[in-house]
């Protein structure tokens, strides 16, 4: 268990960077001027996720001579969910927010979220663009339809009431996120802590926020995206597959039944009906029985992929239970 509860650091503020040194000084800068309205003690951790370009550089030079701006680096690229991992494992802030580098929400959500927390007794906040308020402003269209739908799909498979479930910009109670056992090392890890989160109980809230792109300007260099709409879509779907199996299994078993019971009765008709000889529509018959079959197997099997998920999480909840305990001992 980590406990920094010994800390006198109100709010740690973390940002993992990889190859943003165009954008990473400013950024610093922006995010610097924001806390320092912050009327209680603060620091900055600065993840440097592996970068191959100076982005590592930039945030030393950033850093030296304000002890309130950490550094934490390592050699390989490792995705955003293991840089937001060790951006937990080094931050000591009683509250916790994590925040884009490249400030797409802005620099001053973070005192929207931390003050979401405090009125709310929330454990985890999350800044949305799809709820009341919030908007996607200069997003390209495949990123916003992709991020919406997504996010739609992602909204059944839990028992929460948020609009935004993949996004990074969030704040947490220190001690909820530091003792959250986290494995994700992409983009995934943003779900992870919201199944593993709710399965605990912890409270979830949500504000409107405003997602901003900047427009190249003229004789800029052109960053280059990070954006894998493939990968992105497969874990998603999978997560959602994973909490809600009724959206896969569900949805294939009752769709396979339905066929079947259609051609059922197709084949009353035939032979009650017109009584044709059905006999010779051995096709017609095997398909019929196939899909009564399947409907009912995968059925079943949706069943028992409820049953192992509940299991699953009873054990996650005791084991986390547990090392709570050994920590407090």
């Amino acid at each position: 268990m980590i406990d920094n509860s010994g800390s006198n650091v109100q709010l740690s503020v973390i940002t993992p960077s990889y190859n943003e040194e165009s954008v990473i000084k400013e950024s610093v800068r922006k995010l610097v001027q924001a806390l320092d309205k912050f009327p209680e003690t603060w620091e900055l951790v600065l993840v440097n996720d592996g970068s191959t370009d100076n982005t590592l550089d930039i945030m030393s030079e950033v850093a030296r001579g304000d002890n309130r701006i950490k550094v934490v680096s390592y050699k390989n690229n490792r995705g955003r969910g293991y840089a937001l991992r060790m951006g937990f494992r080094n931050c000591v802030g009683k509250y916790v927010v994590t925040i884009e580098s490249d400030l797409t929400w802005g620099e001053d959500i973070i005192l929207s979220l931390y003050e979401e927390l405090l009125n709310e007794d929330a454990d985890v906040v999350i800044a949305s663009p799809y709820t009341k308020g919030g908007r996607l402003e200069n997003v390209p269209l495949k990123r916003a339809l992709l991020s919406r739908l997504g996010n739609k799909l992602l909204r059944v498979s839990v028992p929460l009431n948020i609009t935004m479930l993949s996004g990074m910009t969030r704040a947490y109670k220190g001690d909820v996120i530091r003792n959250l056992p986290l494995e994700e090392d992409g983009k995934e890890i943003h779900l992870e802590i919201v199944s593993k989160a709710s399965m605990l109980g912890y409270r979830f809230s949500e504000i409107p926020a405003i997602l901003k792109w900047q427009l190249p300007q003229k004789g800029a260099p052109k960053r280059k995206s990070k954006f894998r709409a493939g990968k992105l879509i497969r874990s998603h779907l999978l997560f959602g597959f994973h909490e809600s199996p009724i959206l896969l299994f569900g949805t294939m078993g009752g769709a396979a039944l339905l066929l079947g019971f259609i051609l059922g009765l197709y084949l009353c008709y035939l032979y009650f009906i017109r009584e044709e000889v059905i006999g010779d529509r051995v096709a017609l018959i095997l398909t019929t029985i196939f899909l009564i079959l399947a409907g009912f197997s995968t059925s079943l099997f949706c069943f028992l992929s409820y049953q192992i998920r509940d299991l699953k999480e009873e054990i996650f909840k005791l084991r986390h239970r547990l090392y709570r305990q050994a920590g407090d001992n």
